[in-house]
């Protein structure tokens, strides 16, 4: 057995990319949400592993028999669930040559090419992105790729603990508050919880649909009075650019302004709408971001590069390498010695790490920031499209403002006629419960239909639909034809 014979991996190889690009020819075609039964997998494989060898393409025919039924489908121009994963054919390529390579790049010395091209290209996005100069390696920052945000906030979360409890003692670590909204992502909860934040000093400030359920300050600013005058320490607050269920920008300067007076640390987790910073006309969405400690950005979100890559840009690293620092003796090397490099191991959670710079330095020179601002540009105006439609049609109401790609919808209560048990009146619901209920059953015949796929929200009490346009292979003709799906289906329910 030869694992790595290059003939043999040159047959193979054509035979994958040759299933691939027949699957994204035949995307369109499949039911976007897979409908298989939990344990389904299970029924159809083996009990035990194969003693043997099996040929590729016994493998293959599996795969399309097995497990491509039970894909969904994040790549069909009919997906508008979450936020998107836009994959392109150079950020595959990359992560290809990643995976080729198989490099694992902790410190500079273990892959010289790897830490410099991170290096190199977190510098020309940031540039791109006209973040400070303070974030950035030609200033006293620096810039790093990580997995996800999750790790970006882990990471930051943990500098700005060590950077509080070095004035004011570890054993004062129960004093600590971490403050966000509840638009925030839950990935502050978790990063606070394993990091020894207590959860009872997660700061949770309601938001409103009045303000498009953005974190005010003034808000903030009665939280942490509060938490002061009991005696305790705010230490960290998250801001976003483009929350999950909304898209809802916080004003970042003021909100960073409030957090200056307190000494906290303020990161800026711009996950999706991060990337349509680079178009001029969106970079006001994050104006005050010179006043944050730290920034990230999902690339593998609406970048073209394939899952994962969180980009993550802080001010001052050197209170990131000091929480993060492994100096193990079998790690030492005269380059690290000689602080010259970075060492990417010390400004993230694990040791081992992947060659992700890669792909995005595929995807920044194979297509051009002209051509990612007008890619990035085509889904807003597809999504005005879509925002249009609905407005057109009386029974249904756009929920909050849209911001970008994502469009938050519902049937309107006064637009259903009647629904069971006497709970409507003179074409009324009676409660906005009632009105949930219609908009949780239209979501699910829509995905039931497998010709879109859409997701919901829970906010100020309203149950809404989400359309995220930002698929790579979306056109304009996907986006009228997912409304045309949604209004039929609601047709059936309405006349139910």
């Amino acid at each position: 057995m030869n694992p790595l014979d290059p003939q043999e991996f040159r047959r193979q190889g054509h035979m994958i990319i040759d299933f691939l690009a027949d699957y994204y020819q035949n995307i369109a075609n499949y039911p976007v949400l897979s409908h298989v039964e939990p344990g389904y997998l299970r029924e159809l494989m083996p009990s035990f592993a194969p003693l043997n060898p099996e040929p590729i393409e016994t493998i293959l025919r599996d795969l399309q028999q097995h497990i491509v039924p039970g894909i969904t489908h994040w790549q069909s121009p009919n997906y508008f669930a979450y936020f998107p994963s836009s994959g392109s054919t150079a950020g595959f390529l990359g992560e290809m040559l990643s995976t080729g390579f198989n490099l694992v790049g902790f410190n500079w010395v273990s892959s010289p090419a790897a830490t410099e091209l991170e290096s190199i290209v977190m510098e020309w996005l940031g540039q791109v992105l006209k973040l400070p100069k303070a974030f950035l390696f030609s200033g006293s920052g620096g810039g790093v790729l990580l997995g996800t945000t999750c790790e970006a906030i882990l990471v930051t979360l943990v500098a700005a603990r060590d950077k509080v409890l070095s004035q004011i003692g570890r054993e004062n670590i129960c004093k600590l508050v971490v403050y966000v909204s509840d638009q925030t992502h839950c990935a502050v909860q978790k990063a606070a919880h394993i990091i020894g934040i207590l959860p009872k000093n997660i700061r949770v400030v309601k938001t409103m649909k009045s303000t498009s359920f953005t974190l005010l300050p003034e808000s903030l600013v009665s939280s942490i009075h509060t938490d002061v005058q009991k005696g305790l320490v705010p230490c960290y607050l998250c801001a976003t650019v483009g929350t999950t269920s909304t898209t809802a920008i916080d004003p970042l300067g003021p909100l960073c302004k409030v957090a200056k007076e307190y000494g906290m640390w303020v990161h800026v987790d711009a996950a999706y709408a991060g990337s349509a910073c680079i178009c001029p006309e969106f970079r006001h969405l994050i104006d005050g971001v010179e006043g944050a400690n730290s920034f990230s950005l999902n690339a593998h979100k609406w970048f073209l590069t394939n899952l994962d890559c969180c980009c993550l840009w802080v001010k001052d690293p050197a209170s990131v390498i000091k929480s993060l620092s492994t100096n193990s003796v079998y790690l030492e090397n005269s380059a690290s010695d000689s602080n010259q490099v970075v060492d990417y191991k010390d400004w993230q959670i694990t040791l081992s790490r992947r060659f992700r710079a890669l792909k995005v330095w595929l995807v920044l020179r194979s297509y051009g920031v002209a051509n990612l601002r007008n890619f990035l540009r085509s889904h807003v105006e597809m999504a005005k499209t879509f925002e249009g439609l609905v407005r057109m049609d009386k029974r249904f109401e756009i929920f909050v403002p849209r911001n970008l790609a994502v469009v938050c919808f519902r049937i309107l209560p006064c637009a259903v006629a009647r629904i069971g048990n006497g709970r409507v009146q003179n074409g009324y619901l009676t409660t906005e419960d009632a009105a949930n209920e219609i908009n949780r059953k239209l979501l699910d015949s829509i995905n039931g239909s497998g010709l879109v796929y859409m997701t919901h929200a829970i906010v100020g009490g309203a149950f809404v639909i989400r359309c995220a346009i930002g698929a790579t292979l979306t056109e304009k003709t996907h986006v009228i034809m997912a409304w045309k799906v949604v209004q039929e289906h609601a047709d059936t329910i309405l006349n139910h």
